[in-house]
């Protein structure tokens, strides 16, 4: 098993920026790749990064490019995602999941272990 804890949501106004970190506890080596989703109310639950827990890929959806920066560091079992410019509609709680059988994926079924999610709000 893995345990994942996110923590560094918060409440920013509109082009603010929140690093959130995702730190793995338990069988790490199992990892293969680390991903961040959001749900917002009444939405389904959204890919926004992912990486490869050992090598250079990070892969994003359109929405952040150039705007979100997901990193690892492997030494703390650490993954995080550096949130820049942010904007109104990217009000959600935001999980991190992580893989042990499948590359990154946007999908969430890929994913096999999930953290408590943390609240981001960003105000107009």
């Amino acid at each position: 098993q893995v345990q994942l804890v996110e923590s560094g949501g918060g409440l920013v106004q509109a082009g603010g920026s929140l690093r959130l970190s995702c730190a793995a506890s338990g069988r790490t080596f199992s990892i293969n790749a680390m991903g961040w989703f959001r749900q917002a109310p009444g939405k389904k639950r959204e890919f926004v990064a992912a990486l490869r827990w050992s090598g250079a890929d990070t892969y994003y959806t359109d929405s952040v490019k150039d705007r979100f920066t997901i990193s690892r560091d492997n030494a703390k079992n650490t993954v995080y995602l550096q949130m820049n410019s942010l904007k109104p509609e990217d009000t959600a709680v935001y999980y991190c999941a992580a893989a042990s059988r499948r590359p990154p994926t946007p999908r969430p079924s890929d994913y096999d272990f999930w953290g408590q999610g943390t609240q981001v709000t960003v105000s107009s």
